[in-house]
């Protein structure tokens, strides 16, 4: 880290009698000497080096001040400040397209691009994005909320770039900036880009990766040396001499030509540690301190003039949480924080309530663990999201975080799987998406049993649509032989993780929503549950019932609570309905359906997914029995477009999904 000066404007001072200070030092919106003044990033453009460190100070109180009143991933953020101030002041942005991979460290990016007067509303409804998005800026070139994308992206923007200027020659290729975190190329995606951007032809020579190297440690530690190469390397007189090298050599005999080209790639891995990235085709520089714009900014403006070497990766070496010391002392740098307080750190807790679904589960399957030794269980790098960090502390040697990389982990799980080991693949629903092929072709195809906990079903809030988990009940329900649950509350959730535990025949799945449950005591001892079997939780009044026409509502899933609500709304007007928890989408269980269809005027699913799941699944069974022309049959589901960031329960009185109006289709149907 670098050393600052004494009492330096907006820097954190210290805990302590000191506090009181770091207030004064951390200005509200419109006090900022330099950032006041920064409107769009050619703001930047003339600005000293001096005068860039002070705006960076400046944007990471401000980022500082803006995340504790809205929350929001904040480390990210704060370790690329410097970065952020760097690429804007050199590059032409929107011009150059600058692609940030994951989508969270890019707030300060945000009040960069003349979106500092909203960026109080981050996360919240009808605010801006927690992620870049191409609809909110024309500085988000490409939308991010997943990892892994940016190489794949930034090449495909830099070589169509080329194909413009092949047909309009007034056209100007532009550089394409993918800053890349060390978390995210872990991802194989990541790999199969720089392999093609070598080979991908003119236009990819405009592509620049920076890769942020915070977590890590791929390189050794940052010296006078490594700085030094890397402005030498990046500099218009090495690249002139490589060229003119280059050009000689092309004129020797093949093997001579061979062997200086790999004396030059062995004499720059010796010097840079870049073998990897040089061997993908990439011109390798760095590392150099992502916190220092004295070496930055130089380096940026070389590979910014540089033509002719290709593609390049600059690798940098920075700290999540940088600047902020309560964020520098966590173990997780404030990934993702609540609301906190600026001079303490501490982070607002919410009011006391029920465990959430991710503590539940992860206690179970902890139970589950204790006595059968062959349950291990994955998470591709989100221990503490899916509750696997109490496994990994229990059973270090059962528990295996293969990275940000869903494909790895599935086909890991499988092949674990096929030596009779009982892997619990714990990904979040939106995440599980990225390996689908996995699933198919290696799990569902050869019916291994992995169990996969899809934690994040349904809507989640504050992360959006991006997050969303509302397809999976459609992309898994329609594959062969793979059973599909969802509780409808805690209690539920812990029958299905035994359940899952024991179930040896083939691939298993169970979806949970986001947040707490409902505050039911607990049981001792969880239950195998029979596989297909569904529960009738409330029964309509025969004759009332039958007079009124009938209704039953079939739940799969936790909207089994506002079904229960919207009973009691439906009682109070005459219609006391039948309320079944389906508890599997696959198989379903046809007796019980086919018993409601048969004494029942109307029938409503309701779910948290999409279109094409456990209601087209309903459907299409009442249909192929000659069950379907003798009821009215109201599936409820996730609408057809995009539910964006607001609170749960918003989004899902948005979706339709509340008791409100669950109430209004029962009445709609009986009386239409």
């Amino acid at each position: 880290m670098d050393e600052q000066p004494e009492n330096p404007k907006n820097q954190y001072t210290p805990s302590g009698n000191e506090s009181a200070n770091f207030i004064k030092s951390i200005p509200t919106y419109g006090r900022f000497p330099l950032l006041d003044h920064i409107r769009h990033p050619a703001d930047l453009n003339n600005l000293s080096i001096e005068q860039l460190e002070q705006v960076a100070r400046e944007l990471r109180a401000e980022t500082i001040d803006v995340v504790s009143t809205t929350g929001g991933h904040l480390g990210a953020s704060l370790g690329v400040v410097e970065l952020t101030v760097a690429l804007h002041a050199v590059f032409d942005t929107p011009r150059d397209s600058l692609i940030w991979d994951v989508g969270h460290q890019a707030y300060p990016h945000k009040i960069l691009t003349g979106r500092r007067e909203l960026i109080r509303t981050l996360r919240q409804p009808n605010g801006l994005s927690g992620f870049t998005k191409r609809s909110e800026s024309i500085y988000d070139p490409f939308g991010a909320a997943h990892s892994s994308t940016s190489i794949s992206a930034g090449l495909g923007i830099a070589v169509a770039n080329h194909f413009k200027a092949k047909y309009d020659p007034s056209y100007i290729e532009r550089n394409v900036l993918a800053v890349i975190g060390d978390g995210s190329i872990t991802a194989g995606m990541a790999y199969e880009a720089m392999n093609n951007a070598a080979v991908a032809g003119p236009g990819a020579e405009k592509l620049i990766v920076i890769l942020n190297d915070n977590e890590m440690s791929i390189s050794e530690p940052v010296g006078s040396m490594s700085v030094y190469l890397s402005q030498l390397l990046s500099s218009r007189h090495f690249l002139g001499l490589r060229d003119l090298a280059a050009r000689v050599a092309s004129k020797l005999p093949e093997s001579i030509e061979k062997r200086a080209k790999r004396a030059e790639e062995y004499a720059r891995s010796m010097m840079t540690g870049g073998t990897l990235f040089e061997e993908l085709g990439f011109y390798y520089v760095g590392p150099i301190d992502g916190h220092n714009l004295q070496q930055l900014v130089p380096v940026l403006r070389n590979l910014r003039d540089a033509e002719h070497i290709g593609p390049i990766l600059l690798h940098i070496v920075t700290e999540k949480g940088h600047g902020y010391k309560p964020a520098e002392s966590s173990g997780d740098k404030y990934h993702a924080v609540s609301k906190f307080n600026v001079i303490t750190g501490e982070q607002t807790k919410a009011p006391p309530g029920p465990p959430s679904y991710t503590s539940i589960f992860s206690k179970e399957l902890l139970k589950c663990a204790e006595k059968d030794e062959q349950i291990v269980a994955i998470t591709a790098a989100m221990p503490t999201g899916t509750g696997l960090d109490k496994f990994e502390q229990k059973f270090p040697d059962r528990y295996f975080d293969v990275g940000i990389a869903e494909q790895h982990a599935v086909t890991f799980a499988a092949g674990m799987a096929t030596e009779g080991i009982r892997p619990f693949c714990a990904i979040y629903s939106s995440f599980l998406q990225r390996a689908y092929d996995q699933v198919m072709h290696d799990v569902v195809l050869q019916k291994l049993p992995v169990r996969f906990a899809i934690d994040r079903a349904g809507l989640v809030g504050a992360d959006g649509a991006t997050h969303a988990g509302t397809y999976d009940i459609a992309y898994l329900g329609c594959l062969p032989d793979i059973v599909l649950m969802a509780p409808s509350d805690e209690v539920e959730l812990m029958h299905m993780t035994a359940t899952a535990a024991a179930f040896d025949e083939g691939p298993i799945a169970f979806r949970f929503p986001r947040g707490p449950g409902l505050g039911l005591k607990l049981p001792t001892q969880a239950e195998i549950l029979e596989i297909g079997k569904g529960r009738i939780i409330q029964e309509m009044s025969n004759q009332t019932g039958k007079e009124k026409g009938g209704i039953a509502i079939l739940s799969f899933g936790a909207r089994l609570t506002e079904c229960l609500k919207a009973a009691e709304i439906l009682t109070e007007q005459g219609y006391p309905p039948t309320i079944v928890d389906a508890r599997f989408a696959k198989p379903l269980d046809t007796d019980l359906i086919n018993q409601i269809a048969r004494n029942h005027k109307v029938l409503i699913t309701i779910e948290e997914g999409s279109r094409g799941g456990f209601g087209a699944f309903v459907m299409e069974h009442l249909a192929g029995n000659g069950l379907l022309d003798n009821i009215r049959f109201r599936p409820m589901v996730i609408p057809d477009f995009f539910i964006h960031h607001n609170t749960q329960n918003a989004q899902y009185a948005q979706a339709g999904l509340d008791a409100a109006s669950i109430v209004k289709t029962a009445i709609k149907a009986i009386e239409g």
